[in-house]
C-alpha cells in the first residue's frame, strides 16, 4: 500500500460528506452557508487533534463510516456518539487518538444521536469554494458524498493533539426540545396555531436530510391562505408548507421560500436539531415574541 498524508474510504456509510465551517455570505448569490450541521461537535473534533477552528472534518450520518490512513495521524471523533475502533481494537469516543500508518479506523452505527464527525491531524484538504471545503447537497457544491475509493488529502499538521484523555460533552436525550422565536410570518396563521406548535409534539420524519428536518404531526393552521412571495429565509427558519407541518431548514436550505415561516430556531439549539434521528420526538418551546392569552396577528 502506498503511503502519503490521505485517507482512504473503506466503508462510506449512508451519508458521509466533507464539512468545516460552511460558507457565511453568499446567501445573495443563492448560496446557503452549509457546513457542519452540530457546529460545536466539530470544532471540539477538531480541537482534540491540534487542528485550527476552519479545517475540514467528515460528517457522518447514523452509520458511520471506515476510512484507512495513509501515514501516521491524530484522529478523533465527536457529535452522535458510536463505538470506534482502530484495526478492531476499541478506542476512546470524544478523545485524541494516535493512529499509525495503514491503519483503519471504523466508526460503527451511532448508539445516540444521528450525526459523528471525525476529524485527522492536519483536517481534509480537498480544494476549497467559495472559500469552504464544505458539500452542499442543494447547490452541488463542493466535493461529493464520500464514496469507497475516495482518496481525501490532508493537510499540513497545524499543531499538537489536545492534552487530555477525553473531552466532556453534552448529553443527547431521547426527546428534544427546541427553543423558537415567532415570525416573521407568524401573523399568517391562526391563533390556536402556536399552541398547537407547542403543545402537541412532533416527531422527526424519515424523509429529513441536511436540508431540511421535516416533522410529523398536526397541521398548523392558516389564517391566510393563497401563495406567498419567495422571500429570503434563514438557517434554522420553521417553514410551513401547504400540507400544514412544518419543516425546519438546516445548513444547506434554500435561500428563499414561497412558504411563511411560523418562528426561527434560538441559534443555540441548531446542534440539537442535527442530531435528532428519525423518529424522535420534538417539541417546541417559544421564547420571544409570544404572548399571554390570544395573540393578536396584524391581519391582511
Amino acid at each position: 500500500m502506498s503511503t502519503g498524508r490521505f485517507v482512504e474510504v473503506v466503508r462510506s456509510g449512508a451519508l458521509s460528506t466533507v464539512q468545516d465551517l460552511g460558507r457565511p455570505g453568499h446567501a445573495h448569490l443563492g448560496v446557503p452557508r452549509s457546513g457542519a450541521l452540530d457546529r460545536p461537535a466539530h470544532l471540539l473534533a477538531n480541537r482534540l487533534v491540534g487542528n485550527p477552528a476552519d479545517a475540514a472534518t467528515i460528517e457522518t450520518t447514523i452509520t458511520g463510516v471506515s476510512l484507512r490512513v495513509g501515514q501516521a495521524a491524530t484522529v478523533a471523533v465527536t457529535g452522535a456518539w458510536a463505538p470506534v475502533t482502530v484495526n478492531g481494537r476499541p478506542v476512546g469516543w470524544s478523545a485524541p487518538v494516535s493512529v499509525p500508518a495503514g491503519a483503519r479506523v471504523d466508526v460503527a452505527t451511532a448508539k445516540r444521536g444521528l450525526r459523528s464527525y471525525v476529524a485527522f491531524s492536519g483536517g481534509i484538504a480537498v480544494a476549497a469554494v467559495l472559500g469552504s471545503r464544505s458539500t452542499d447537497l442543494l447547490s452541488g457544491l463542493g466535493p461529493s458524498p464520500l464514496a469507497v475509493g475516495d482518496r481525501l488529502p490532508l493537510g499540513e499538521v497545524a499543531g499538537p493533539p489536545a492534552p487530555v484523555d477525553v473531552a466532556p460533552t453534552g448529553t443527547l436525550t431521547e426527546e428534544t426540545t427546541l427553543r423558537v422565536t415567532l415570525g416573521p410570518r407568524a401573523d399568517w396563521f391562526t391563533d390556536d396555531a402556536p399552541g398547537i406548535l407547542t403543545g402537541a409534539g412532533y416527531r422527526v420524519s424519515m424523509l429529513s436530510n441536511r436540508v431540511g428536518m421535516r416533522l410529523e404531526g398536526p397541521a398548523l393552521p392558516r389564517r391566510i391562505g393563497g401563495e406567498l412571495r419567495s422571500e429570503g429565509v434563514v438557517l434554522g427558519a420553521v417553514q410551513v408548507p401547504a400540507a400544514g407541518t412544518p419543516v425546519i431548514f438546516l445548513a444547506d436550505h434554500p435561500t428563499v421560500g414561497g412558504y411563511p415561516v411560523i418562528g426561527v430556531l434560538h441559534p443555540d439549539d441548531l446542534p440539537l436539531a442535527a442530531q435528532a434521528a428519525p423518529g424522535t420526538p420534538i417539541r417546541f418551546q417559544i421564547v420571544e415574541g409570544a404572548r399571554k392569552g390570544p395573540f393578536l396577528y396584524r391581519k391582511r
